[in-house]
């Protein structure tokens, strides 16, 4: 659906730069930007994907995964068309680097968007799948009336955003679950088609602007999981996030271009998290380990289990309204309440 966009400008030469996302791009007349869903038309950025889906589920919140926002409620989910990176191992290929006259959508108003997050008995509306900033307009107008009817907003997001979209979004935006997808600028550059600053710029916005924010790193084998990197990481996120912050280390399966990369193994993705925990960060997890008792949450002062997870299920909640430790007193950092 076509809408007249925001966050753009005149750059001369009849150019438009668009500043949803940190490529900021020159747009010629007629072209659209390195997304392929934000265009330039008869001097004016358009976006072509308003209200436009191409997947929609109720999903438990923890399948995006956010393990300490709102836990054991759903989230109504929405993913449009496009992706302002190019990620070689994208899971979500077929609809992230997909040009929207080649991919089956569907339309949707804001409104009846949150219609039906209501409907679903959702706590949140999650904007995932592909990449959400690149659907700011929609996002907002979603959000704005999310608000009204006490629906909890949430984006599953590369990180890209520039400053001035994470402006247009705070006070609508609750929640930022950013991949943080290695710890330095030459993995974005070869496997993500560019960089690592603007996603921690951003990721400390969402955190001063009082958003709740999770970090998510995908460990691939021989890429970015090496000790070292995993200790820059975690070391960063202590200091600009706070150690409070939870840290999902996820298992990566081979994808897309990255078919012939093998899996990562069990053992590596321990490693990070006893690095991690070493670092001082509270809460590490670890993903695509169903089973594992990393997946679970434990008090970090005394240990005790407090959150049983099998995959994206919780088996056993066991903090009381006062958001303590039972055990010892602790206090722990779950926003919102437990339950659908």
């Amino acid at each position: 659906m076509l809408k007249e966009a925001i966050l753009w400008e005149q750059a001369g030469d009849n150019k438009l730069r668009c500043n949803v996302c940190s490529y900021r791009c020159l747009i010629p007349p007629g072209r659209s930007g390195n997304c392929r869903t934000r265009k330039n038309i008869d001097g004016k950025i358009f976006s072509l994907i308003y209200g436009t889906v191409t997947s929609v589920a109720s999903d438990p919140i923890e399948k995006k995964p956010l393990y300490h926002f709102y836990p054991g409620s759903y989230s109504y989910s929405m993913g449009s068309v496009g992706c302002s990176f190019h990620c070689e191992h994208c899971q979500n290929w077929t609809i992230s680097q997909a040009d929207i006259e080649r991919v089956y959508t569907s339309d949707i108003s804001p409104e009846q968007a949150i219609e039906n997050a209501a409907r679903d008995r959702c706590k949140t509306i999650s904007w995932t799948y592909n990449e959400p900033s690149i659907w700011v307009e929609f996002t907002r107008d979603c959000a704005e009336i999310a608000h009204s009817r006490d629906i909890k907003t949430v984006y599953v997001t590369n990180g890209y955003a520039t400053e001035e979209h994470m402006d247009v979004m705070k006070g609508l935006l609750d929640a930022y679950r950013v991949d943080i997808k290695a710890f330095t600028e030459d993995f974005y550059r070869k496997t993500c088609k560019a960089r690592l600053a603007p996603v921690l710029e951003s990721s400390v916005i969402a955190r001063e602007a009082g958003m709740h924010v999770e970090v998510v790193t995908l460990l691939i084998p021989g890429l970015n999981d090496s000790p070292e990197e995993v200790r820059s990481l975690s070391k960063w996120v202590n200091d600009k996030l706070g150690p409070d912050t939870p840290v999902h280390f996820t298992r990566f399966h081979p994808m897309y271009h990255m078919d012939d990369v093998r899996p990562t193994p069990l053992q590596t993705l321990e490693q990070a998290h006893d690095i991690a925990k070493a670092e001082g960060l509270k809460y590490v997890y670890l993903g695509n380990t169903p089973g594992h008792k990393y997946e679970s949450t434990w008090c970090p002062a005394c240990g005790e289990l407090l959150i049983e997870r099998y995959g994206f299920h919780i088996i056993r909640y066991s903090i009381p309204a006062d958001k303590k430790c039972p055990a010892c007193g602790e206090k722990i950092p779950i926003v919102g309440e437990y339950g659908r």
